[in-house]
């Protein structure tokens, strides 16, 4: 029961850092030790599980798919989606410096508890990491600026977000506010638009079966690469969280939302002059010091996502 309480936990924070632009809920799996565990038993369904239906029965089946994991997790992350989302809809809404400040200092932490698993860096471990911290900068600018809700654009919204939130660092919730649809999707869990949702949710379903497999097969062959790629993604999706920033550049989706295109990050000593606002440091350094503390603490009590370290890139 313990186990069960731990996993369903663990998916409410998953849950929660999905649902803002920013964060990912890979991160959280990352951090709480059990990133791994999640992508090889997502990877389990398939036709396999048919034969290990026939093979053992229902008992046989649960045992393949290791539900008694996914399960716990995928209820944290379901009822966190439509009761903390609110909450952290909310705070985006209203305090999205001092959100963004706890973040930064959880993402921050979070790289450095996932270098830990390096062990000895080297000079050849930089090439994956900038090209991680690359992909993390520069995804959004390389995706389709669709507007409006089609049930086409929803179905390849959901399989590149779901992607995304397999990944530490990129954030499923960002991309989807760059093709126009956080809103939409958003507003659709909210009100329980089960049209939208089954729709949303074939495209996830799609992204998992397929970006499962492709990380399942790096992770067991080149672990130690994508394990410092995954490094760099979390590096690079530092600068989308920094508390004290001006948009300079965007562009109206659907529902006159606005997507973020550029950003000027300042000194909070020049936000307030430049913005206008406060910059209220004390309590962001504070909320970024918190989320520091958390994710150390953590990430000294959960087992190592990376059972073992391989000596190739």
């Amino acid at each position: 029961m313990k186990r069960y309480l731990t996993l369903f936990f663990k998916g409410a924070g998953m849950g929660a850092a999905d649902a803002v632009p920013g964060v990912s809920g890979g991160t959280i799996a990352f951090i709480t030790g059990i990133y791994e565990e999640l992508i090889h038993s997502i990877k389990q369904f398939g036709p396999r599980a048919f034969g290990a239906w026939r093979r053992g029965g229902l008992s046989g089946l649960v045992k393949h798919l290791n539900l008694a994991f996914l399960l716990p997790l995928l209820l944290g992350i379901v009822a966190s989606l439509v009761s903390v989302a609110h909450l952290v809809t909310w705070l985006l809404d209203h305090h999205q410096l001092l959100l963004n400040a706890f973040f930064f200092g959880l993402v921050l932490a979070s790289a450095v508890v996932v270098g830990r698993q390096v062990g000895h860096w080297q000079w050849r471990h930089g090439f994956p990491l900038i090209l991680g911290v690359c992909v993390a900068l520069w995804l959004p600018s390389l995706l389709p600026a669709p507007t409006g809700g089609s049930q086409w654009i929803l179905l390849v919204g959901g399989a590149i977000a779901i992607s995304a939130m397999l990944l530490p660092g990129v954030s499923g919730s960002f991309l989807l506010l760059v093709m126009g649809l956080y809103g939409t999707v958003m507003e659709g869990i909210k009100s329980a638009d089960l049209a939208l949702i089954a729709t949303f949710g074939t495209g996830c379903v799609i992204g998992l079966m397929v970006f499962s497999r492709v990380l399942s097969w790096l992770f067991h062959h080149y672990r130690l690469g994508t394990l410092l790629t995954l490094v760099g993604f979390i590096l690079g999706s530092l600068p989308q969280l920094w508390p004290w920033r001006e948009l300079v550049s965007y562009r109206l989706a659907s529902g006159d939302k606005i997507v973020p295109l550029d950003y000027r990050y300042l000194m909070p000593s020049d936000y307030s002059v430049i913005t206008g606002e406060p910059a209220q440091l004390l309590t962001a350094v504070v909320l970024m010091i918190a989320g520091l503390v958390l994710v150390m603490v953590i990430g000294e009590r959960s087992p190592s996502p990376f059972k073992e370290d391989r000596p190739h890139v």
